[in-house]
């Protein structure tokens, strides 16, 4: 296969046909359409390659000018990657003298997938360790590199080409995604790495070249180019339609957390569907009971220039001034000069409640119960710490009401003081 082919089972959609293996040898019957991202996301790893080659003193091309989606964002996101790569440099040299440095290093796993190939941003080796790095430049969608297909195919094939030069124990990816703040990492012993390949990929591999296995639906459904029409996702979904005979009332909390578990990925398939239909009749087809229309739209100047000029004649001011969004305005000067200047205007609000699955890395908020509660203990305590004043080298009975002793520790009485321990310490 050649360097710029597309493998049928690359490890970029290896957690798709992992999970879904007929899915491979249906998405060839799709056209393989590109998109802004994709092109964004292109130029993006094209920078941080020269970045990165020239920060190890390697020969490289500035690449900037031919560069379509370059912005200040992205290379101060082509910076951050440089300086994680560099960071596990140094780190390397503490153990090894001379650690090895590979870019955009082509890659074969094809022992455990058929035509397995692909291309890691970047390959680290020292002594004991691989490091595997991919760059993200995706927004949308936060990569997590535990257990991530993509990056153990990539460090398979680097073990292919290293593990008999190297002394390999084991090995380390990373994600680095600078627009998320995301970080990741994951570490795995190469005879465990080597274990998954064989027990797991190489089987399922075997059965999505085939074409073979049972159609899932999952959050892997997402850049499957057969989304669209797949039965399965739509059977999934419409799973859901049995609630429809119940009014919200009657439903059970087993009922609402059932559909919680899968409204997001309803939302996704309706509105996959909505654009699909629309594309298709677009293009000439028709859909009985629906037709096209004209949507709403908004006016504009044919002639910006001589509407400023009409409305200046008149005695009027044509312009609004308006101060820029912090985006726009980080944009305007640099990250490090933003911090710089507007650190101390900055205030984070406190965002709205939104309910996530437990997986999610952001802590619970406070609820409004919570709160009560919290509150109520609060002045209960204060009650109780009133009443017992003076009342130090009595016995006497303190009884806790039932969510104060579900709260607190214990409770000592003595002869001399009362301790209450640990939110009646003030005694």
């Amino acid at each position: 296969m050649p360097p710029n082919g597309h493998a049928l089972l690359s490890a970029s959609a290896s957690d798709r046909w992992l999970h879904c293996p007929p899915s491979a040898r249906l998405c060839e019957l799709y056209e393989d359409k590109g998109s802004d991202y994709a092109a964004e996301g292109t130029d993006a790893h094209t920078l941080c390659e020269y970045k990165l080659r020239k920060a190890l003193g390697m020969e490289a091309v500035d690449p900037t000018e031919n560069l379509t989606w370059f912005n200040q964002e992205m290379d101060e996101c082509a910076n951050d990657y440089v300086a994680y790569i560099l960071e596990l440099v140094e780190a390397a040299k503490e153990t090894c003298s001379d650690p090895v440095v590979l870019i955009e290093q082509r890659v074969d796993f094809s022992r455990w997938v058929e035509s397995g190939w692909g291309t890691s941003d970047a390959i680290l080796i020292a002594d004991g360790t691989m490091h595997v790095i991919d760059y993200k430049h995706g927004l949308g969608i936060l990569v997590s590199a535990v257990e991530n297909p993509q990056l153990k195919c990539y460090a398979l094939g680097a073990l292919e080409l290293f593990d008999g030069i190297y002394d390999i124990d084991n090995v380390c990816v990373h994600i680095v995604q600078p627009r998320r703040q995301n970080i990741s990492t994951f570490e795995i012993a190469k005879d465990d790495l080597y274990r998954w390949a064989d027990e797991v990929l190489k089987p399922t591999a075997e059965l999505a070249f085939a074409g073979d296995g049972n159609f899932l639906c999952g959050e892997w459904c997402g850049f499957c180019k057969a989304k669209n029409e797949c039965r399965a996702r739509a059977e999934a979904n419409l799973e859901l339609a049995r609630y429809d005979f119940k009014l919200p009332p009657l439903l059970t909390d087993e009922d609402i957390e059932d559909i919680l578990s899968r409204v997001d990925a309803l939302v996704s398939w309706a509105s996959d569907i909505k654009e699909y239909a629309l594309q298709q009749a677009v293009s000439g087809k028709e859909w009985h009971g629906w037709k096209l229309v004209e949507d709403r739209s908004n006016r504009r100047y044919t002639n910006e220039a001589a509407v400023i000029q009409t409305v200046s004649d008149a005695g009027f001011d044509p312009y609004e001034r308006k101060l820029l969004g912090i985006t726009a305005m980080q944009k305007l000067l640099g990250k490090a000069r933003f911090n710089e200047l507007l650190t101390a205007y900055i205030e984070k609000l406190q965002g709205n409640p939104t309910l996530v699955p437990e997986s999610d890395k952001r802590p619970a908020m406070n609820t409004a119960k919570n709160d009560f509660m919290e509150e109520n203990i609060d002045e209960q305590k204060h009650q109780i710490c009133q009443s017992h004043e003076g009342h130090h080298g009595s016995r006497y009975p303190l009884v806790l009401p039932e969510e104060l002793q579900k709260s607190h520790e214990y409770l000592v009485c003595q002869e001399s003081y009362l301790t209450i321990i640990p939110w009646l310490s003030i005694l």
